[in-house]
């Protein structure tokens, strides 16, 4: 009777086990990443987190170059950059459950980057991109790459976006999410580029 006990309870952990393992292969196969500076984040970069929600269940979000600020192509902190990511979602009305953000700093190793990123996130199996040397180096990493409409890349930049910041150019406001421009406002984060540029 002992033995039978053993047995059975063996077998019920084995069958618990398993049923991890699968339930976390199937939560893997189902997320997928994108990689991203958001300085800042705009209409364009919302229009691909929503078409990536549509193709996965779960998203997450890297914040690229996190170590990098107040510089005029790095402005703002991985941490305020956090903040108006998660506000431009709301504004969007995307569900923040299916999403995590994640701060990631540079490695200046292209070979090894998207396994390099994959030791900062959870296991996942899409990545979300459409620079041609992402594109690549995920592919060369065994990741199926999912390659977004470009959604009005002329318009939404951000580089032009800091760029019309500098030059006093209040049409910025316009292309980005309006929780995400009350957080550049409250950090001062149109003086800070001003200054850093040079400009009075």
């Amino acid at each position: 009777m002992a033995l039978i006990a053993i047995g059975i309870a063996y077998l019920t952990f084995i069958v618990f086990v398993g049923h991890l393992v699968v339930g976390r292969c199937m939560v893997q196969d189902r997320r997928g990443v994108y990689p991203g500076r958001f300085q800042p984040i705009h209409w364009g970069h919302v229009k691909v987190i929503e078409w990536a929600l549509s193709k996965v269940d779960e998203l997450i979000i890297v914040v690229g170059s996190a170590q990098e600020s107040h510089t005029l192509s790095n402005p703002f902190t991985a941490g305020e950059r956090i903040l108006m990511i998660r506000a431009a979602l709301r504004d969007a009305g995307i569900d923040l459950s299916r999403v995590l953000i994640i701060p990631v700093p540079d490695i200046l190793l292209n070979a090894v980057w998207a396994k390099y990123v994959a030791m900062y996130v959870p296991p996942f199996r899409y990545a979300i991109a459409r620079n041609p040397l992402v594109v690549r180096l995920f592919k060369e990493a065994g990741y199926e790459v999912l390659i977004p409409p470009p959604y009005d890349r002329e318009k939404y930049n951000s580089t032009k976006i800091r760029l019309m910041m500098i030059e006093g150019n209040d049409e910025w406001r316009n292309l980005v999410p309006p929780s995400a421009a009350k957080i550049i406002d409250e950090i001062g984060g149109v003086e800070r580029l001003r200054e850093i540029s040079g400009r009075d």
